[in-house]
């Protein structure tokens, strides 16, 4: 096998590993079934201080957040609808991080009427931290208008 082959080929197998990786760290849909909005939330925090809990010590924060339902108060940074995927995206501690927040499908007509900038409170089951902390199968909670 020529040095080419090699590399190209240890390419492959690192890109596969880490999408298996990431798959069953985070897109393991699990918890899907569960009810979020009949299921007692276990922790409340803010977008911020769980971006901040995650950048200074991520083993700790998985200790605390990883697989809990929790609700999270934070400022809509972005909401996308790409993939069939309805997401929102708060505002995190620093510029570089934030909280993703995969919505239930059932919420659609609700954050359609979310604005950046607008305080919100949703819950969802954290599943860790990428870039960003990353909830799972969320619902609005709350809706603040920022008049």
């Amino acid at each position: 096998m020529s040095k080419k082959n090699k590399i190209t080929f240890s390419l492959i197998t690192l890109l596969l590993l880490g999408g298996l990786y990431i798959y069953f760290e985070f897109c393991n849909y699990t918890d899907i079934d569960i009810d979020i909005d009949k299921v007692s939330t276990e922790i409340k925090t803010s977008s911020k201080n769980l971006t901040a809990s995650f950048i200074r010590n991520e083993k700790n924060a998985n200790s605390i957040y990883k697989d809990k339902i929790i609700e999270v108060e934070g400022v809509v940074k972005e909401v996308t609808f790409l993939n069939k995927r309805n997401t929102v995206i708060l505002y995190g501690n620093n510029k570089n991080s934030g909280v993703l927040c995969d919505m239930q499908s059932n919420q659609i007509m609700e954050i359609k009427k979310l604005v950046k900038g607008q305080n919100i409170v949703l819950k969802g089951v954290c599943k860790g931290f990428l870039k960003d902390a990353i909830l799972l199968n969320c619902m609005l909670i709350n809706q603040q208008s920022n008049e």
